[in-house]
């Protein structure tokens, strides 16, 4: 039976592109820089879940995702890079004060809170994912939120699923759902803890779906989902 529901917040419950570009844009201001235009935007984003998935891979550290990203975008359109470490403070600190959520985030979650439990599980920084969650409100609605920069480990390393199965106690595997738009972070998590898993796919991309269980466009599908789920054990 399923009775815990991971969230992950960017991308899932919240609408993490219109946060990233305000962000971008706040702090190129505060740095006073010309805005690259929209081409920088979409060649950072490529640039930026490269970097994510090195650090999944553990193939980078932490801060030389953060910061390195930006290291190579700014190269690649010849802006300033001396400022980069005071750059991406600042970028955590604007991504932490936008909060907009995906369609039906909010209602799909007060709704479960009625049956479930639920919590964030987040591989964003503490800075921005405390700033948005506190924004959004999520922080009082969600029985529990854990950030990868508190707990230590990056999803989808088992160790950060160990975070919340101690903090929750007398619980098991089984007992979770996760519902993210990653393959590479929340659905493998899943499969290396033996949770479920539910893709969130708004755009219908074409996957690998080795690592989904179950797949949803709108989610409204969650909680018939889950009671389907729990109806068939």
């Amino acid at each position: 039976m399923i009775k815990y529901i991971l969230w992950d917040i960017d991308g899932t419950l919240l609408d993490f592109s219109l946060a990233e570009e305000k962000a971008l844009r706040a702090s190129f201001k505060e740095f006073d820089l010309p805005w690259p235009g929209q081409k920088f935007l979409e060649d950072y984003r490529k640039i930026n879940k490269e970097f994510w998935e090195k650090l999944e891979r553990k193939e980078l550290e932490k801060i030389q995702v953060l910061e390195g990203r930006f290291y190579k975008a700014f190269d690649l359109y010849k802006l300033d890079t001396s400022s980069i470490p005071a750059f991406n403070k600042s970028y955590q600190k604007h991504l932490g004060s936008v909060a907009a959520f995906s369609p039906y985030g909010l209602e799909v979650v007060l709704d479960l809170k009625k049956t479930y439990k639920q919590f964030a599980a987040t591989n964003g920084t503490i800075t921005a994912q405390k700033g948005k969650l506190k924004k959004s409100g999520l922080d009082q609605i969600l029985d529990g939120i854990f950030i990868s920069d508190q707990i230590g480990y990056e999803k989808p390393d088992p160790r950060f699923f160990q975070s919340v199965l101690d903090h929750v106690g007398d619980s098991i595997p089984e007992e979770y759902i996760i519902i993210g738009d990653s393959l590479t972070s929340d659905m493998k998590l899943g499969k290396n803890c033996g949770i479920k898993t539910i893709f969130y796919n708004p755009k219908n991309l074409k996957i690998d779906k080795d690592l989904v269980d179950f797949e949803i466009s709108d989610l409204r599908q969650v909680k018939s989902l889950i009671e389907k789920i729990n109806k068939n054990n």
